[in-house]
């Protein structure tokens, strides 16, 4: 952790609604002047799209999945969160998505990275989104550089149907195929992904108002109108419960450090709950 070069995490799996997370970070930034450095964990895979596809269709893509700590580079992310807590630097590389067109532009194929680069100079904050950013094991420990880590945890069973229909509409994956992926990773999911929501500060959990329990038959993703978010602090003595209950109607407090909200009401509750803490981070670089 840092003062001045301080670090904020967002983790949760593919599909779980990091993205969306994302976005709210990235709006509060805009908003305050903030110049961030952004990092997205599928830059620290280890394969590209095709070398992946390969090893799947050998049988190993069990044992190198994405959520499989060997089959990313967790050292090299560790190294850049240790080098900018440090000096406001550090290396980083980009993956290539479907749509990056500026990237394509260069000719770079989409499921390829481009070359490690050192990080824009002059950054307020480096924020991370990924698979990745609160792992800590006998190897690595990514989560104790990190001075705001947000989790973004749907209830399985919602984020596997998230899952089913962002792949199969959006990406073009028949439904076995993506069930099929679901499986194989099973292990890495209760191995490497489920134990970051013990480290977060915050943790961002939807849950469906509606029947889910056969992810796999669901014709379409449960709305906000129909989902609760139940939100968890870690500090939560420093939580202003009465504000927040006041500001976000129909919400109710279940624990002592747990605030549910109707789904709908996420993107206010995550702009109220991050953005005084994001400001907080940024007046003690300049003020120590």
């Amino acid at each position: 952790m840092s003062a001045k070069y301080p670090i904020i995490s967002v983790t949760g799996s593919s599909g779980a609604g990091t993205t969306t997370a994302s976005n709210i970070f990235s709006r509060i930034f805009a908003d305050e002047g903030i110049n961030a450095g952004m990092i997205q964990g599928d830059s620290f895979h280890k394969y590209t799209r095709a070398e992946m596809s390969r090893r799947a269709a050998k049988g190993h893509y069990g044992a190198w999945n994405h959520f499989s700590l060997e089959a990313n580079h967790v050292d090299k992310l560790e190294a850049l969160f240790q080098d900018y807590a440090a000096t406001g630097t550090g290396q980083y590389r980009e993956y290539v998505h479907d749509d990056d067109f500026e990237l394509t532009k260069q000719g770079l194929q989409p499921g390829t990275f481009t070359s490690w680069m050192d990080l824009p100079p002059d950054t307020d904050v480096l924020f991370y989104e990924g698979l990745h950013g609160g792992i800590l094991t006998d190897q690595v420990n990514i989560a104790s550089h990190v001075d705001l880590l947000i989790g973004v945890a749907p209830i399985v069973n919602l984020e596997w149907i998230q899952k089913v229909h962002r792949d199969t509409q959006s990406r073009g994956y028949s439904k076995e195929a993506v069930v099929n992926t679901i499986v194989n990773r099973m292990d890495d999911y209760v191995r490497c992904i489920v134990p970051q929501f013990s480290n977060t500060h915050i943790n961002f959990q939807r849950v469906p108002t509606v029947d889910t329990s056969n992810p796999f038959m669901m014709g379409s993703v449960p709305s906000d109108d129909e989902s609760m978010v139940v939100i968890h602090f870690r500090q939560y003595s420093e939580v202003d419960f009465t504000y927040l209950l006041q500001m976000i109607n129909g919400s109710f407090i279940s624990r002592q450090d747990t605030l549910v909200i109707p789904g709908s009401k996420m993107s206010l509750a995550m702009d109220l709950i991050i953005r005084p803490r994001v400001k907080e981070l940024m007046a003690h670089r300049i003020y120590g």
